[in-house]
């Protein structure tokens, strides 16, 4: 899987780059037909301390499926995102089985 990362209105280090795509790898244990990641990193400018935003849109045959969160760190962010994609892809799965 080819995992673009994009950091609109900051530099990311290689440590947070090299950890978004060792996160997003671990998906594909759980779906092996993932194309390509496209990951946005984003500060927003807010006073809450919880201004760090992560998107990803993973794209898959069929469909594809977008998951944003917010958290305090990047990393806190991706590994909610990383959760809330692997469940949907479970249930995905699960859903092509039924039709076999």
């Amino acid at each position: 899987m080819k995992v673009n990362v994009q950091t609109p209105n900051f530099a990311a280090k290689d440590e947070l780059l090299v950890f978004v795509e060792k996160r997003l790898s671990k998906l594909e244990q759980f779906y092996d037909k993932i194309v390509f990641a496209d990951v946005f990193l984003k500060v927003q400018k807010t006073s809450e301390k919880e201004n760090k935003a992560v998107e990803v849109l993973l794209s898959i045959p069929g469909d594809d499926i977008m998951v944003k969160k917010e958290a305090k760190t990047f990393e806190e962010a991706i590994d909610e995102v990383v959760k809330a994609l692997e469940r949907q892809l479970k249930k995905r799965k699960q859903k092509q089985k039924a039709y076999l």
